[in-house]
């Protein structure tokens, strides 16, 4: 069998390399989601955190003019690169849920980030950012 494995790799080096890196991305990905300090959260979630939550709050973190189609109602918005800056602002919301979204979740993972390194300790990331938020067909306001 180990002849046969063998001959399989030397014939297919290229699938066997293919292969291993793959496995490589799967587990770097799965160590860096062992180390997150907030969770995921789909859309459909987020209204029910809300619905059984009055001091959820909405993070938006897309910069300024990204804005102009709308927003979560009553979210405060700081632009991803500038939350560490202005984590003060946020102090007061230390304790309840934060909920923190951009256009695709990608940049509020960064921020969900910064807020557990400065002790929020209820941080979720919207799932699929404002994106996944309006496909869920969920409101949003224009302010």
């Amino acid at each position: 069998m180990f002849t046969q494995l063998t001959e399989f790799a030397t014939n297919n080096a290229l699938l066997v390399v293919a292969f291993f890196a793959l496995i490589a991305i799967i587990i770097f990905n799965e160590a860096k989601n062992l180390g997150q300090k907030f969770t995921k959260l789909s859309p459909g979630a987020a209204v029910q955190l809300m619905n059984s939550n009055d001091d959820v709050v909405f993070l938006d973190v897309r910069e300024p003019g990204e804005t102009d189609n709308g927003k979560i109602t009553k979210a405060i918005q700081i632009p991803v690169g500038s939350v560490k800056e202005r984590i003060s602002e946020l102090e007061k919301h230390k304790d309840k849920p934060v909920v923190v979204y951009c256009k695709t979740g990608t940049r509020s993972s960064i921020a969900c980030g910064a807020l557990t390194k400065n002790g929020f300790s209820n941080v979720y990331n919207l799932t699929g950012g404002i994106m996944s938020w309006q496909e869920a067909h969920m409101p949003i306001g224009k302010k």
